[in-house]
């Protein structure tokens, strides 16, 4: 029996941050200094290398775990499983549950394990755990629940991406506008005429490379707080990403034996618009070819970059249709890739 997807769900927040609500932020570089540009042109440049021009964010009353188990829920009603089933839920994300209006980060008890309550699964031996692999962490996730399937151990696992970035971020850093919210979760098991996985392929990069994405403090340096918010070295994460994320993509493709001319989607992490171009242009460029038209769907315009959520979230629209002029059929070949924190690349080809 093939080792695949056979169910998928997503969750999207309502509360919609479009660009021009943030106008009147007072954005700062690192050093405390105000920007010489207005709040207009900051905005528009940011749309402009991103192609984010809004976001979604969780309702105030919700966190990452429910995020994730209203995602999970679906999963398991498109997978049309017995949830008891399951063996393992492997849940992906990066801060834990940040409640609304607080800065610290809440992952006693694991949010699997959160999920499994909320589930409401009896089974003690569906075994509930967390990942934190930065953004790749859900296609990791997917990776090991291969293993554990192809070992014998298990036979249905749900792999879960959610996050609510949006608690996390300085209000004063401009990056702030590119994270947002949001879950997704896939259902992964081995059944005659499901999807398969061909080839996967994984890297840690952690010598100078480790901290590109670190906690740090607010850039207000007349903020009283001990608090810390996600920041990144822009510049270094670009250059890291589309130097390492084709190759790890085209060993897992040479992995697979598929030959390039069949793949027909390349699902790749939102994390920005430019960036995510140049990887797969740089990708098809090893095989010496032009990028086809189409070959990449894209959400971080409506969506923002919601870390570990985004490929499991952008893989069940354009599943279930929900993309214009993005579609997948049975037995297309597929690529999911991903790079983060850590820093983390892995690639995954997938058969429909």
């Amino acid at each position: 029996m093939n080792i695949g997807i056979t169910g998928t769900g997503s969750y999207l927040p309502t509360i919609v941050t479009k660009n021009s609500d943030f106008k009147n932020h007072k954005f700062l570089n690192a050093d405390g200094t105000p920007f010489k540009h207005p709040n207009d042109v900051i905005i528009q440049k940011f749309q402009g290398i991103t192609g984010i021009s809004e976001r979604r964010y969780a309702e105030d009353n919700m966190n990452t775990s429910q995020l994730a188990f209203f995602a999970a829920e679906k999963a398991i009603a498109d997978a049309k499983i017995d949830k008891e089933e399951l063996d393992y839920i492997i849940f992906a994300h990066n801060f834990g549950d940040v409640t609304f209006g607080r800065s610290q980060g809440d992952a006693l008890p694991s949010l699997a394990t959160r999920v499994k309550h909320q589930l409401q699964i009896k089974n003690p031996k569906c075994v509930a755990y967390d990942l934190l692999f930065g953004c790749p962490g859900w296609i990791e996730g997917v990776i090991q629940a291969n293993a554990f399937i192809k070992s014998g151990i298990a036979k249905k696992c749900l792999v879960i991406g959610a996050e609510a970035l949006s608690r996390v971020v300085d209000k004063h850093d401009r990056d702030s506008m590119i994270y947002s919210d949001g879950a997704g979760a896939t259902i992964v098991e081995a059944k005659e005429n499901a999807g398969e996985i061909l080839a996967h392929n994984s890297a840690t990069y952690a010598n100078e490379e480790a901290f590109f994405l670190f906690f740090g403090e607010s850039y207000s340096k007349t903020s009283k707080e001990d608090t810390r918010y996600i920041k990144m070295y822009g510049r270094k994460i670009y250059e890291f990403a589309v130097t390492h994320v084709p190759q790890a993509m085209k060993d897992s493709l040479d992995k697979s034996g598929v030959p390039i001319n069949e793949v027909k989607k390349i699902f790749i992490h939102q994390a920005n618009e430019k960036m995510d171009e140049a990887i797969i242009k740089r990708f098809y460029k090893l095989f010496n070819m032009e990028m086809p038209d189409g070959i990449m769907p894209m959400s971080i315009e409506k969506l923002g970059n919601s870390s570990v959520a985004t490929i499991p979230t952008l893989f069940d629209m354009v599943k279930n249709g929900k993309m214009e002029n993005q579609s997948i059929k049975k037995g297309d070949v597929v690529i999911f890739a991903s790079v983060g924190a850590g820093m983390n690349i892995n690639a995954i080809v997938y058969r429909v």
